[in-house]
């Protein structure tokens, strides 16, 4: 076939790259001061809201950061040093406000270590303290936060084993914290690069399917087996508030741990062997054990082999007992589920999931609770009588929500909700929870009543609201909704005793700040004052525009407008978008743009350029719809060129845009998008691509929504492919890529064998790897040399093109 006889002509085709040696590079001024600047606090509270927590971290990492020593193992990427996530993310200052008192200004904590690494926080049972974790160059610490002195102290030396998370778990006393700390018997790691093998690496299939996805860091040989597990492997310890430490249980490969709501047992998960070559290290085999709060083992509750050849689709599951989970609203009870249809979504049954419940001492199987239409996803739990359970089909876009009575598993549940959850429209929010007498969340219910906060999307707005909620009726009532026009409001939280909300409130030009309100009251308390640090934006125009591609579907997007737009005349376009695929006409043309959010340039964000004089278009909807038995992506090229069309058709009927001088930008998928425009309509100046895939036949089990494989429609794959069409490439293309990328499908070697096509086949091209990034770049020397190479990309093919070159 065509498409295969190209990919093997470009596959073999031998070209080298033009190299460019350049430094480190930063943006013109305009966009410098935009970057460089302090980012406002992380704010949590504490359950009765007591305590506002502000946490504070730098908004970049630097690329010495970056370059540390660094493993990729079965998925994950740990610093061997310390034993914590390489790319982990660190707060460095904490500060407290103390809401139950009137006037109480912003503190300090005190105790704090010096050059603080913070992370995994953790409230204590009754929320009066946070453990935490401090990595120092010698490893990962334990340390505490006393809410009530705002004081921090260490409580262990750097013998955290954080490498599978999970680090720390407390005991329901609040005085006792179990942790993971390294085996004093670890062994050394091998230098994979340096080890001289014993053999070869073999893999072998016994004809069993294994339809995977293209997953990045897994392990490759017997040298990453040795070094994953020596990573992995843990003591549980018992650690005192005092600092005394109390062996718990010994060295295994602990994963996730639980304690029951009552404290008194602990569910704890181990990673087993034989580790594999083909999936990350959650699909190894693992074992799910109970043990009362001394460490006293009880039972085994699940075994789990090893997961390499699951059912195809997006909604296979294996067979057999999964998804463990505490039941909250009891002191000691597992509820769990197993699969009706096999795993296999091709298989027809009236229920695709039954779940169970397993009381203590947890042995054999457990009694039935329900059954659900659509795959499980999980149980929000309410009093003996009642709860809510929720399923999803992504086939259909189904979910169904269900109240039920648990202690009566022949009663039948019945259906409050029925839809599709992309109908942000219909959407009814999410249920207020509160803790129970154990400490865990539960439903709010009052008088048989629940609560709901909704995000409030509308076609002539977004109005966030709280719902009270019959649970026999199923009948709601309003009890608010936010009243601004101007503003976009947040509901964080609501206690229905108080009736007293807390959100947060922010405008174009006003930065998100937290507020106190009682419902009934128009008077608010102001809880933080954040400043806007993006003066220069304050003054640009900003509005929610809806336009239609030509089948009717309805479309929106952000317009940024300079602040002189009026004397500009028509100026140059950066139009950014994503794709995303759809079931029907309805859902897809929904509008979640709220013109009223506060404008924040982040390192990906385009804004920037309206200093400069742009025009920018961004989150433009970009809708792929496959309705009925007709896929999304049978039709992907057609569509990306009708929203992208139907986009500038409209910035242009107001005036605004100069149609030779448009560029269009994506990230990820993205990036996938404005290769294929660029290869199949004539609408662009030039394009950016980030960290993309560009041959879908180097993800042949499936990609973002496409659930077929490369062999089950390969017309779709060669179609989609801008890599086999890169003959058809005549718009300036600036490529970029993380040179560490972890996401599963965009090697970065998508960019290079792009790049080496595009450049034997003479379009204009340049590619830039940067050193040491993911998925998402981190470091400040990368992102601001982004910013940089974007900028003058758009300077000389956009906003500069010359009349000769508009008329090619």
């Amino acid at each position: 076939m065509k498409y295969l006889s190209m990919l093997g002509l470009l596959l073999t085709a031998s070209l080298t790259f033009a190299q460019v040696n350049l430094d480190y590079q930063k943006p013109s001024p305009e966009i410098l001061e935009l970057v460089d600047v302090e980012r406002a606090p992380t704010v949590l509270f504490d359950e009765e809201k007591d305590h506002m927590i502000l946490l504070y971290r730098d908004a970049y990492k630097s690329i010495e950061e970056l370059s540390q020593e660094e493993l990729r193992l079965g998925g994950l990427r740990i610093d061997p040093k310390t034993n914590i996530g390489s790319r982990t993310t660190y707060y460095n200052n904490i500060k407290l406000k103390k809401l139950d008192k009137k006037n109480s200004g912003v503190q300090q904590v005190s105790g704090l270590p010096e050059n603080p690494k913070l992370s995994n926080f953790r409230f204590s049972p009754d929320q009066q303290k946070i453990a935490m974790t401090h990595t120092s160059k010698e490893g990962v610490e334990l340390w505490v936060l006393h809410l009530e002195n705002a004081m921090a102290e260490k409580l262990t030396g750097p013998q955290l084993n954080a490498n599978l998370r999970d680090v720390i778990n407390w005991f329901e006393d609040g005085q006792h914290i179990l942790v993971k700390m390294v085996p004093a018997d670890k062994q050394a790691l091998v230098d994979s690069g340096a080890a001289v093998p014993s053999g070869p690496t073999i893999s072998v299939n016994d004809g069993k399917k294994a339809q995977n996805r293209t997953y990045q860091d897994l392990l490759k040989n017997k040298n990453d087996e040795h070094n994953f597990e020596q990573l992995a492997l843990s003591e549980l310890t018992k650690v005192s508030l005092q600092g005394a430490k109390q062996p718990w249980l010994e060295a295994a490969m602990y994963n996730n741990i639980s304690f029951s709501p009552n404290g008194e047992y602990v569910m704890v998960n181990t990673v087993e062997k034989p580790f594999s070559y083909l999936v990350p290290y959650y699909r190894f085999p693992s074992t799910t054990t109970i043990y009362t709060k001394d460490g006293q083992k009880v039972n085994t509750v699940l075994e789990v082999p090893l997961i390499e050849d699951l059912p195809k689709g997006f909604m296979a599951e294996r067979e057999g007992k999964r998804d463990f989970s505490w039941r909250s609203d009891k002191p000691a009870t597992l509820v769990y589920a197993v699969a009706l249809d096999g795993g296999d979504p091709e298989n027809e049954v009236e229920y695709r999931d039954e779940v169970f419940q397993l009381e203590a001492p947890f042995q054999g199987d457990g009694k039935s609770l329900l059954k659900t239409v659509n795959r499980y996803r999980y149980i929000e739990w309410g009093t003996e009588e009642l709860a809510v359970v929720h399923d999803y089909w992504w086939n259909t876009r189904n979910t169904k929500t269900y109240v039920f009575d648990p202690s009566d598993p022949d009663s039948e549940p019945k259906i409050l909700y029925d839809r599709n959850y992309q109908d942000v429209y219909s959407d009814p929010g999410n249920f207020v929870t509160t803790r129970n007498e154990f400490g865990s969340e539960v439903l709010a219910l009052k008088n048989g009543k629940a609560y709901l906060l909704g995000d409030g999307f509308t076609d002539e707005g977004q109005f966030p609201f709280v719902d009270q909620l019959d649970l026999d009726s199923g009948k709601s009532n309003r009890l608010y909704t936010s009243p601004y026009k101007d503003k976009k409001e947040t509901l964080v939280a609501f206690d229905p005793d108080k009736k007293e909300l807390i959100v947060s409130l922010e405008s174009p030009t006003e930065f998100p700040n937290y507020y106190r309100k009682a419902l009934g009251k128009k008077k608010s308390e102001q809880l933080t004052a954040f400043e806007n640090p993006f003066k220069s934006l304050q003054d640009i125009r900003k509005e929610v525009i809806t336009y239609k591609r030509d089948d009717g579907v309805e479309l929106s997007g952000t317009l940024y407008l300079p602040s002189n737009y009026e004397q500009l005349g028509e100026m140059p376009m950066i139009l950014w978008a994503y794709p995303r695929e759809y079931k029907d006409k309805s859902t897809a043309g929904q509008n979640t743009n709220n013109p009223n959010e506060f404008t924040y340039p982040y390192y990906g964000s385009m804004v920037y350029w309206v200093t400069k004089g742009y025009v920018v278009l961004d989150d433009a909807s970009f809708p792929i719809l496959g309705e009925g038995d007709e896929e999304p992506n049978d039709s992907f090229r057609k569509q990306l060129v009708a929203n992208a069309r139907a986009a500038i058709d409209a910035v242009d009927a107001m005036g605004y845009v100069d149609r030779d001088r448009v560029a269009v930008g994506g990230h990820s998928y993205g990036a996938f998008m404005v290769a294929n425009l660029l290869s199949h309509s004539d609408l662009f100046a030039a394009g950016i691509a980030r960290s993309g895939a560009y041959n879908r036949t180097l993800t042949p089990f499936g990609f973002q929504s496409e659930e077929r494989s490369y062999w089950d429609a390969p017309e779709v794959y060669y179609t989609m492919s801008p890599f086999m069409h890169a003959d058809k490439m005549k718009t300036p293309l600036l490529l970029i890529h993380g040179e560490a990328d972890n996401n599963s499908g965009t090697y970065p070697m998508q960019s290079e064998r792009y790049f080496n096509a595009l450049k034997g086949l003479g379009a204009t091209v340049r590619l830039v790897v940067l050193p040491k990034e993911s998925h998402g770049y981190r470091a400040k020397e990368s992102i601001l040399h982004l910013l940089w190479e974007q900028d003058q990309w758009l300077e000389k093919y956009v906003k500069n093109k010359t009349a000769e070159e508009s008329s090619k």
